[in-house]
Order: structure tokens, then sequence, then C-alpha cells
């Protein structure tokens, strides 16, 4: 398919299966590229054009070492350590790479931006890894292993398996393209590593804040709970956006059942239950939010120097620094762990004994455990995640001899986030799979049509728990059922 103008994370999430360059894309790439060179015939000095990198920019190089320059710079940076990058998010990195390039201020040659989608198309993915980022002169470490296999360098997964590049490109009868002036430097300056955590975050978050309602509003009929503290003229009053959409989703969950018709005698419920539109909202809102500054970075400029070929002009500055990146990468870790903060607590109540349900969910307490442990592996899973949120962005190391002193440390901001995410995802299982067993225990009372059809489709991977068996088996039967919802 061919890669739009302005790409967004709603066209990221129906995905591609090849991505092609548009006609105007190319005639950018090629115009740009041909001021480049027509501007390196006079001699000047362009700082990572014709000079050394970091702190060696005044070290200039002779003309005839420029090809040998850009090589270098990619087999020296790529110093990546720690676990692998998941092939998912690697694949994300190539799609924004090349449309970042394709943007036509990078100074590099149609087929390098061509290769890199080739790489996409025929499942070629780099070997990159966590470590090595510091999110300010770009994601250079993971960028350099991404762009190794383009001359042969470096490892991919193909088909399969891990593999070197160079045995890759022979099987699909590429052979490996030399880089020529700047291009080792717009390949590596650039903020897709960051980025590609950070949209992959945004889709996943989408999927997991629409389950965040759903098993909320399950829990409320588990714990007979109240739905009026989900009703519109609550919401009316303080109108934010997420707050107005949580409180419209539960009650249409809520809608026709037969445990809220139930007699009630609280007054009112813990926050947990009556306040999800405004912790869910806040942080669908915050997610907006992200969402928002992620989708002006895939659509940005971000290496450097920047070749201005409509401006007469070369110039070097600083859109590769990932502040904008890390600080929301940090504000959206912690707006998703509130999801899992506020999810245990319900889990915790639902366990607790209270409103006619047994002691932890065991139909015969004392002689079975049933949900005790359960709640306990929720909150190790909450507490990890506030370790995660404690923000990166805060942090900043000098590097480059001090050429390169203040730093965001975005891929760390955006690691941690994956992380936060998938606890999210736990922790919500869990959830799911207590209200599930509080429901059962509410029979012959139920709830509405549609919380009752996710009951049952759950009920095909994760029975009732009648005495105590190994819960983690269905702990992940929960999970997998989140992880393909049709949200």
């Amino acid at each position: 398919m061919e890669l739009p103008e302005h790409l967004t994370i709603d066209l990221l999430v129906k995905g591609y299966d090849t991505i092609e360059l548009s006609a105007a894309a190319n005639d950018r790439i090629a115009h740009n590229r041909s001021y480049l060179e027509t501007v390196l015939k006079e001699g000047k000095t362009h700082y990572g054009i014709n000079t050394g990198f970091g702190s060696l920019c005044n070290v200039r190089i002779g003309d005839h070492e420029l090809e040998q320059l850009q090589e270098n710079l990619v087999c020296s940076h790529a110093c990546g350590m720690g676990d692998e990058v998941p092939e998912e998010i690697v694949r994300l990195m190539l799609v924004l790479k090349v449309h970042g390039l394709s943007q036509g201020y990078s100074g590099v040659r149609t087929e390098i931006v061509q290769r890199l989608a080739d790489f996409y198309n025929l499942g070629i993915s780099p070997v990159v890894y966590e470590l090595g980022s510091l999110g300010a002169s770009g994601d250079l470490a993971p960028l350099a292993h991404l762009c190794l296999p383009l001359f042969g360098k470096g490892e991919v997964r193909y088909k399969g398996e891990k593999i070197p590049a160079a045995q890759a490109l022979k099987k699909e009868g590429l052979e490996p393209i030399a880089l020529a002036a700047k291009e080792g430097l717009a390949l590596l300056n650039g903020t897709q590593f960051m980025n590609a955590y950070i949209c992959w975050s945004l889709m996943q978050s989408k999927k997991l804040l629409e389950w965040a309602d759903v098993v909320g509003a399950m829990s409320v009929d588990a714990f007979l709970a109240k739905d009026e503290p989900f009703k519109h003229p609550i919401h009316r009053v303080r109108p934010h956006k997420g707050q107005i959409a949580t409180g419209r989703k539960i009650l249409e969950l809520l809608a026709g059942s037969e445990i809220q018709k139930l007699h009630k005698s609280q007054v009112q419920d813990p926050y947990s239950f009556r306040c999800m539109p405004q912790v869910h909202g806040a942080s669908k809102d915050v997610a907006d939010t992200v969402a928002n500054v992620a989708e002006i970075e895939i659509n940005s400029v971000t290496d450097n120097p920047i070749v201005f070929h409509d401006e007469d002009a070369i110039m070097s500055g600083g859109n590769f620094h990932g502040q904008p990146l890390a600080l929301h990468a940090d504000f959206l870790a912690i707006a998703l762990a509130e999801i899992a903060n506020i999810s245990e607590r319900r889990t915790y109540l639902l366990v607790s004994g209270q409103r006619g349900l047994p002691p932890f969910l065991a139909p015969n307490a004392g002689l079975n455990s049933g949900f005790m442990i359960a709640q306990y592996t929720a909150a190790a899973i909450v507490s990890q995640n506030k370790q995660y949120c404690t923000p990166a962005s805060v942090d900043s190391i000098v590097s480059s001899n001090g050429q390169e002193d203040h730093v965001s440390m975005g891929a760390n901001a955006a690691t941690k986030l994956r992380r936060v995410v998938l606890n999210v995802q736990r922790v919500l299982a869990i959830e799911l799979l207590t209200a599930a067993q509080a429901l059962d225990l509410r029979r012959p009372h139920k709830s509405s049509a549609m919380i009752e059809n996710i009951w049952s489709e759950l009920r095909k991977s994760a029975t009732f728990m009648a005495e105590d068996e190994i819960l983690h088996d269905k702990l992940i039967a929960a999970e997998r059922f989140l992880q393909n919802a049709p949200f």
C-alpha cells in the first residue's frame, strides 16, 4: 500500500502488508539529493556531511573518504545491548523511518529509502537492541542496527530465523548498497525508535482502555454496585471528553441488567467503582494528547543537518532531540498505570467477602483459597508499574565529550512504557476472571446481554473455578481473551 502524505496512529492500527513510496515522495527525495550533491561540489564544510560527528565536528573529511565516513558512522554506533526489540516494533520503525525520509529533507538517495521499504515488504527485520539510545542525537544505536543491513552487515529476522543480513540479501537477490555522503547520519539521526514504541503502546492502549470499561462494568454488577455514578447529568457539569465517554459507555454496557434492578442497601460505592468515568476518562484524555504528539513526530523531519533545497540552505539544529516524546511517554505510562491501579482495587473488593460473596470467591472457602493469590499477583504488578512510572525524562547525562550535554532519555521512557502496557493487560485479565467468577456466584441473577455475552465467550477458555486448581492457566487464558478481542 502506498504510504499517505500524512500518517496517523489509526492508519498504523490498520497495518500495511506492504509499503510503497508515492511518486510525489520519490520526486521530493530525488530533488533534495540532487541539491545536496550540487552543494557538495562547492567544497564548503557541512556538519556530518564532510566532517566528523559529535565533538569531532571540527574535523574535515576528504571528499574521497565521504562514503567510508558514513559506513564507519553506522558501524561504530551499532553498539546496542539488552533484549532484542520485538519484531512488530522493528517493523514499525521501518515504516516510520521510510516515512520520515520521504519528507524529502534528509539528503538521501531514493534507493536507500526504497531498500528500507523492501526490508519491510520482504519480511527482513533487522535485529535491534533496546539499550543504547539517549533519545537526544536521535536514536543512534537502535537506528544503526536497523540500517546495518543496507550494506550487508548486522543480523536480521527472516522467515522465522535470525541470520546474517548478507545471507538474507542474497536469498532475495539484493545487492548491498554502499552509503553516500550524508546518508549514514540521516539514517541514525531520528526519533523512530522512541516513536515506534510509543505508537505501539498507543495502539495497544486504545484496546485496553476500551477493555477497562467493559471489565469495570462487569465488576459493577459482580459487586452489586449502582449505575447512578455513570449517568450523564453528573458528567455534563464536569465535561471532560474522556469522562463523558466513559460514563456513557458503562451505562450502555449495563443496559438491561437484571442485577441493576435488585435492591441496593448501600448509599454509595467505593471510588474504584463510582469514579471509573473520572479515572478511566482522564487516562483516555492523556492517550489522546500523546497520540497528537506522536502523530506530529511521525510526520516530521527529525534528523540533522536538514537539507532545505527549497530555501537553498543546509541547517544544523536539534530536531533529533526526543524531549516531546520523552515527556509524553512518561505521561502515558502514568495514565495507563492508573488503569491497572483502579482495576486491582476492584479485584480486591470482589475477593473481600463483601455483599454476599464468599471470601476470595471460593465456594468452600477455607478448604479452598479461591482467588486470594490472584489479587496478590495484581498487587505485585501494580507495584512494579509504579516503579516503571518514575519519569525517565527528568534525567540527563552528558555525552560526546560535552557536545551533547542535555539528553531526553526518551528511549528509556518509551521502552518502559511498553512494559507498563503489558502489565495493564495482565491486571485487567485478573479482574476479568475475578468478575466472571463473582457473576457465577450471583446466579440465577444475570447481568446485561452485552456483559453476559462476554462472560459466555470467556468461559469457553476459562471455566468457573469450583475448587482450587492451577489458576495461572486461567489467567493466561483471560489475558489471551483480551488480546484477541475484536476492539
